[in-house]
């Protein structure tokens, strides 16, 4: 017989509660907020590879395993008297409302780019005329995603190029100085600055970085795999091959394996 769980959140707490008490599981007593980084991130990578698989079984399962994280952590929070998930879900509850006053309240906002608008003014409300619309972005971000949430946060305060054709000639001014960089020091400095450029190009045009990114380094993987594919099914080590065979076999995979509109 099929055990029936129950969907109910306070009794998924309970259950969490049960496993940090003095009859629960060793490992579950044992863990804090600095334990629970790790894993926590790394939850958080999963539900990104789940939606990227297109799996809605995977990302249900994952959404899962980082509310466990998220469930876990707050009752450790609560048994140091600090707060409970109550306090967690009533907080974003109430921040919600207050920056939604086009729903809750009075206010219009035409489309999602005014939305936004009307996001940042609220948080700089909420910061005060003391801290830096920077101060809410975690240092400890993925380079990647850390350089987009910067130029994101100077664009909402009016900080951004006009045209797009001004951002492009920007990647090229920062290709030049990588070109003319010596020392590794000043060559690193400029790679950054380049790196850091394309990210505001790809913000403007409203890409998804890391998608992006993924998707060239994910057929970058597929077409070597059949070069080594290739190599192995004609009787050569692709390590022995001249960098001109190489590429010769780079082609042919990537014309095989090039997707069609």
């Amino acid at each position: 017989m099929t055990k029936e769980y129950s969907n109910s959140f306070n009794e998924f707490r309970n259950l969490i509660a049960k496993l940090r008490s003095p009859e629960g599981c060793p490992w579950d007593r044992k863990q804090t907020h600095e334990s629970l980084r790790t894993t926590l991130l790394e939850e958080a990578y999963e539900v990104l590879q789940a939606i990227d698989s297109k799996s809605t079984d995977k990302l249900r399962e994952e959404l899962g395993d980082l509310l466990l994280q998220i469930v876990l952590n707050a009752q450790i929070a609560e048994e140091a008297g600090e707060f409970d998930m109550d306090d967690v879900t009533r907080g974003i509850h109430q921040k919600i409302v207050h920056r939604h006053p086009h729903v809750f309240g009075t206010a219009k906002a035409k489309d999602a780019d005014e939305v936004m608008q009307r996001w940042e003014e609220l948080k700089a409300k909420e910061r005060g005329g003391e801290q830096s619309v920077m101060s809410s972005v975690p240092r400890q971000l993925p380079a990647l995603a850390y350089a987009y949430s910067l130029q994101r946060r100077a664009a909402g305060v009016g900080f951004d190029w006009d045209e797009d054709a001004g951002v492009l000639d920007k990647v090229c001014e920062e290709v030049r100085e990588l070109k003319d960089a010596e020392g590794l020091e000043r060559k690193s400095e400029e790679f950054g600055d380049l790196l850091f450029t394309l990210v505001n190009m790809g913000r403007r045009m409203g890409l998804d970085l890391e998608t992006a990114l993924r998707g060239s380094s994910d057929r970058f993987r597929e077409r070597f795999e059949y070069m080594e594919k290739l190599a192995r099914e004609r009787g050569k080590a692709l390590d022995k091959l001249t960098l001109a065979e190489q590429d010769a076999l780079w082609n042919e995979a990537k014309e095989k394996l090039t997707r069609k509109p």
